[in-house]
C-alpha cells in the first residue's frame, strides 16, 4: 500500500464537500460491484479525485475486482476511530493504479459489527472533504447501516436487470425509497439491457415506474474476465460497448454534479424506518 499524499481540504470548509454515490440493488448478482469499480475509474479518468468504499462489510468484493491486496480495511479505522483524523485516515486507504483510492471491507465477516454507524459517519465526513466523489458499493437491502448509507448519499444508483424476480424486487425497493423520501436521489441502471429475456429493455421503465434509466449492455465475456483478473474493463477494454456505457454514466454524474453539505436530521430516516416496521408488527 502506498502512503497517500493529498492536498487536504480544511475540515471546516463545508462548501468543498464532495458527492457521495451509493450503488445499491434489491437482489444480488446484478452487477453492482462491476458498476461501482468501473464508474470510480471512469470518474478518475475525468481528473476527479475518487475514493471507493466497499460497503458490503461482510462479503465485499471491491478489492478482488481491483486486484488490491489490502494492508488495511475499514475494520482498522473502526478500531482506531478515537484517535482518527483526516490525515491518519487517508493512510489507511489503498491506492489503485488508476488513481482511485480504495477503503476495503473487512477480510472476515465477523468484523462487520465493528463498523458502526458513528464510524461510518465520521469516516465519510472525512472522505467527502478530500474527494470529489466517494463511491459506495453497498450490500443488498435495507439493513440499518445500509439504510444510513442511502440517507447520507447524494445519488443512489439502483441496479437491476430484465429478470422478472429482479424487476419485482427492484420495484419494491423503489417504492420503499419513495416512502423514505429518497426518490429524488434515485437513478435506475438497467444492466445487461440487451440480454435475452421475455421482458424487453423498453418495457422496464413502465414496469418500474421510472423515466430515463441508464442502460448498460450485456457483455458477459468482458465483465467476467475483468473480475477474474482484477482489472476494471474501462482501463483495458475501453472500446467495448459496455465500457462506453460506463464512461457515459460518468459523464451523466459529472454533468449534474451538485455539491451540498449534508445536514443530519434530528431524527434519522433509519430510525423512522425501523420504528414504522415495529408499529406495523404490533397492529
Amino acid at each position: 500500500m502506498k502512503n497517500l499524499q493529498t492536498n487536504e481540504i480544511p475540515l471546516n470548509d463545508k462548501a468543498k464537500r464532495g458527492e457521495m454515490i451509493t450503488v445499491c440493488s434489491a437482489k444480488g448478482g446484478v452487477g453492482k460491484t462491476m458498476l461501482s469499480v468501473n464508474l470510480a475509474v471512469a470518474l478518475a479518468k475525468k481528473n476527479m479525485k475518487v475514493c471507493i468504499l466497499d460497503g458490503d462489510f461482510q462479503f465485499g468484493d471491491v478489492s478482488l475486482a481491483m486486484d488490491i491486496h489490502a494492508t488495511f480495511t475499514v475494520k482498522d479505522i473502526a478500531e482506531e476511530m478515537d484517535r482518527m483524523d483526516a490525515t491518519t485516515l487517508l493512510s489507511y486507504l489503498n491506492r489503485h493504479e488508476s488513481g482511485v483510492d480504495v477503503l476495503s471491507a473487512p477480510d472476515r465477516p465477523e468484523f462487520a459489527e465493528l463498523v458502526t454507524i458513528p464510524v461510518l459517519e465520521r469516516t465519510l465526513d472525512f472522505l467527502l472533504q478530500q474527494y470529489h466523489y466517494v463511491i459506495v458499493d453497498s450490500e443488498v437491502g435495507f439493513q440499518e447501516k445500509n439504510l444510513y448509507l442511502k440517507e447520507k448519499s447524494d445519488t443512489l444508483l439502483v441496479v437491476t436487470n430484465l429478470e422478472m424476480t429482479t424487476l419485482k424486487n427492484t420495484k419494491i425497493m423503489l417504492e420503499t425509497l419513495s416512502v423514505l423520501g429518497f426518490r429524488e436521489k434515485v437513478q435506475v441502471v438497467i444492466n445487461r439491457a440487451d440480454m435475452e429475456s421475455v421482458i424487453q429493455a423498453t418495457d422496464a421503465p413502465d414496469i418500474l415506474g421510472v423515466a430515463s434509466p441508464i442502460y448498460i449492455p450485456n457483455d458477459f465475456q468482458t465483465t467476467s474476465q475483468s473480475i477474474n483478473i482484477g482489472v476494471p474493463f474501462v482501463i483495458n477494454r475501453g472500446r467495448t460497448d459496455i465500457a462506453k456505457a460506463i464512461l457515459k454514466t460518468a459523464d451523466i454524474m459529472t454533468s449534474r454534479r451538485e455539491i451540498a453539505t449534508f445536514e443530519a436530521p434530528k431524527r434519522t430516516i433509519f430510525e423512522k424506518f425501523f420504528k414504522r416496521g415495529r408499529n406495523e408488527g404490533n397492529e
